[in-house]
């Protein structure tokens, strides 16, 4: 292994696996006015975040249900199906996860996530999370990235020197965060651009040119 990389960190989502909202409920509103509309307005990010934030999806729902009453079981729906959002895996990662594991290479996982989500995703994923020594999972927290705070937790509870670690996301200001750290940081494209960057640190065998 090179010596300047000891281990990887992998966010989850939009590296691991896709993540699209639209698919809990293309099938239940057809109108895609009607679609775009409730996911900007109704079920926003700004809002979903909280739950990454490690609050229950019990009280942010019921604060959205009594705002927004006449979509009161499609609000429901987000907690009962959310895994349903997840998937599937970005094409290529599995694969390169499973070559790091088998070279040796420890493998943790950061990413903003609810707590309460978490388990059946983690459970029905549990074959690709079987390779990770460790996953800090921000809604259990009650931190998120880019907050500098999760990032020293993850070290710490990881055990890892920030100059020895790769932390891999699909957003800037994460990648930011982590190198205002001394984390060494690579902005996630696709799996072949990752593991082209891999292979210049040792972690992995270079890709044979056709």
């Amino acid at each position: 292994m090179n010596g300047e990389v000891a281990a990887v960190i992998f966010d989850v989502g939009q590296v691991l696996y896709h993540w699209e909202p639209r698919l809990l409920y293309e099938r239940l509103i057809d109108d895609d006015r009607a679609l775009d509309a409730f996911l900007r307005d109704v079920v926003t990010m700004d809002w979903h975040v909280q739950h990454d934030m490690g609050r229950p999806f019990a009280q942010t729902s019921a604060e959205l249900i009594a705002r927004h009453p006449e979509h009161e079981s499609l609000i429901r729906l987000w907690g009962e199906r959310f895994i349903d959002s997840v998937q599937p895996a970005v094409s290529g990662m599995p694969e390169l996860v499973r070559d790091l594991y088998q070279r040796g290479v420890p493998l943790y996982a950061l990413t903003n996530f609810s707590a309460e989500f978490w388990v059946p995703f983690h459970a029905r994923e549990a074959t690709l999370f079987a390779h990770f020594r460790d996953i800090l999972v921000s809604g259990a927290e009650k931190l998120v990235k880019p907050d500098p705070a999760i990032y020293r937790l993850a070290l710490d509870r990881f055990g890892l020197r920030p100059e020895e670690t790769l932390f891999i996301d699909d957003r800037e200001e994460n990648i930011a965060a982590a190198q205002a750290l001394g984390i060494r940081g690579h902005l996630f494209r696709d799996a072949p651009t990752l593991r082209r960057d891999l292979a210049a640190l040792g972690l992995l065998d270079a890709i044979p040119v056709p």
